[in-house]
């Protein structure tokens, strides 16, 4: 059945204006002023803004990592995710060093298949870049449309590869259309620190960030950015948390180079002091890279505000304290890296962003939807309202308060790092592809309705 969208405010990454939006099948049909209704359920957005679906460029669902699993699967943090706005997300698929890429890839998409709520793909890990890996990518871009390449430059012995494998990948993006993805911190310098630090006695939480210090973030991203000046190559950095990394974001885009960056809420809103919770409190509040100094945060909204940072990923990454997070204590190395974000991204960098004056409405929508969408192969189908597009909608409701807690989120893990902050603003429904999967704050979606997205190479946009 059809749907018209009546009488809310439709908010894009370039306009404001007040107009109803049909929806015929799974996509949008028609904008404009007093759209007929004959034949079509008609659907109250008065008072509310009407945003494209939002899409999650940095997920990790039911991801293994340090002995344990992610306690969100594709079924519950998809589920999350459309509680807060997220009607698609793009999901981090691991590789084993000697094993084909493809059987990587066929295990993530078991892992998703008949459990995502919503439409989702898929970022590949390049662990080794030897002759086979190279030329396999090639099938992986072209048919399964997997068109980003993620290179972890930290988490040594683990997942960390070298600068040849970082600098060959960059080479063969290049020729392929596909963009490389880098966890930038120097993998080496912070082993060092680690074991110096345990050597001494030091195990509490707190130390995964002195570890982790912000110049190792600042260098790795330097270096991870003229490697792909080097190779004409087009680069992103996740999840950037501080000043030092900014920095260098910034000279690499002002001499011309193809750098992108990305930023998440926690970085936004919390610091480094939440790692010094008692009664090993802190450990919820490891990930990597971790909490900066709160001095840090304004220069990521900056950066945000000026471009220099475009999109904002929720790293979803969650693990229970109890039973998983616990795996550190006396160890802070042993606790497994993550959070749950996932849900709340949106409403917070609307509350903390729009409604504290830091950056616009439009500013928004394109930080939470459309320039992930543009970067990562998916606009104009993904990331706006327009006629031709998918039928992915918000509709939101500005005036609202709400207080985020464990209590009443919907991710299935036992804590929240963002506990008793109120925020502004709250998604009331949300379609995908035109059919309801939140209506009126309630979950009214289906289990592997989500869809694979295969994604366009890469385009500088």
């Amino acid at each position: 059945m059809a749907k018209v969208i009546r009488g809310g405010t439709i908010v894009t990454a370039a306009d404001t204006y007040q107009a109803d939006v049909r929806l015929e099948g799974e996509q949008i049909v028609a904008i404009g002023q007093g759209l007929d209704t004959s034949g079509a359920e008609v659907i109250d957005a008065a008072g509310c803004y009407v945003f494209p679906g939002a899409v999650d460029p940095h997920t990790h669902l039911e991801m293994p990592f340090g002995g344990t699993v992610t306690a969100d699967d594709f079924a519950t943090g998809t589920r999350a995710a459309a509680f807060g706005g997220t009607t698609t997300i793009i999901d981090f698929c691991l590789t084993k060093k000697g094993e084909p890429l493809r059987q990587a890839i066929a295990a993530w998409h078991e892992k998703a298949a008949n459990k995502a709520a919503i439409d989702y793909g898929f970022h590949l890990m390049i662990a080794e870049a030897n002759d086979q890996v190279l030329d396999e990518l090639q099938e992986v871009v072209e048919e399964e449309g997997i068109t980003s390449l993620k290179v972890f430059m930290a988490y040594k012995n683990v997942f960390q590869a070298d600068d040849e494998t970082l600098f060959k990948t960059l080479i063969r993006a290049r020729e392929l259309g596909a963009l490389v993805q880098v966890h930038a911190e120097n993998g080496d310098v912070i082993e060092y620190l680690t074991q110096r630090a345990l050597a001494s006695g030091n195990t509490d939480p707190i130390y995964h960030a002195y570890t982790r210090p912000p110049e190792a973030e600042g260098e790795a991203t330097g270096r991870a950015a003229a490697l792909a000046a080097l190779a004409n190559s087009q680069l992103y950095v996740v999840h950037v948390t501080c000043r030092e990394a900014v920095e260098q974001i910034a000279q690499a885009r002002e001499r011309g180079w193809q750098v992108y960056g990305e930023t998440c809420p926690q970085y936004l809103t919390l610091d480094i002091s939440y790692l010094e919770k008692p009664d090993f409190e802190g450990a919820k509040y490891v990930w990597s890279p971790p909490l900066r100094e709160a001095s840090h945060q304004e220069v990521l909204w900056n950066a945000l505000k000026s471009g220099i940072l475009q999109t904002v990923g929720s790293d979803q990454c969650s693990f229970n304290f109890r039973g998983q997070k616990e795996l550190g204590r006396g160890d802070f190395t042993k606790i497994p890296n993550g959070g749950p974000v996932i849900e709340d991204r949106v409403g917070l960098l609307y509350s903390e962003g729009v409604h504290a004056g830091r950056i616009s409405l439009n500013q928004f929508v394109d930080l939470v939807s459309t320039k992930a969408a543009k970067l990562f192969g998916l606009f104009p189908r993904k990331g706006t309202i327009a006629v031709g597009s998918d039928a992915d909608i918000v509709i939101f409701d500005p005036t609202a308060r709400r207080t985020i807690s464990a209590a009443s989120h919907h991710m299935n893990v036992d804590y929240n790092p963002f506990e008793g902050m109120e925020v502004q603003g709250e998604v009331v429904s949300v379609l995908l592809r035109g059919e309801f999967v939140i209506r009126d704050k309630q979950f009214v979606g289906q289990p592997g309705a989500g869809r694979y997205l295969k994604r366009a190479k890469f385009h500088r946009p």
